[in-house]
């Protein structure tokens, strides 16, 4: 989920807003109306587990591709094109 507050607010609350993006939300970070900053949880580079099950679940989403595709590919980027 995805949360907006004021810098204000922001300033007030840092400890509970990062707490929350910790735990996954993303919070944007506005000054009036205009959005300005985004705060988002890094991964950890041990999340190496996660990382491969999204780009399994990309991989299982995308179209098949044949080898006559990859071929065709191929070659256009030898021809330079």
């Amino acid at each position: 989920m995805t949360i907006t507050v004021k810098v204000g607010e922001a300033k007030t609350r840092l400890s509970d807003l990062l707490a929350r993006v910790g735990a996954g939300e993303e919070i944007i970070i506005a000054r009036g109306d205009t959005p300005i900053a985004k705060l988002t949880r890094i991964e950890k580079a041990n999340d190496l587990v996660a990382a491969l099950a999204e780009a399994r679940a990309a991989r299982a989403r995308a179209k098949r591709v044949t080898r006559k595709e990859i071929l065709a590919w191929r070659r256009e980027g030898a021809r330079g094109v």
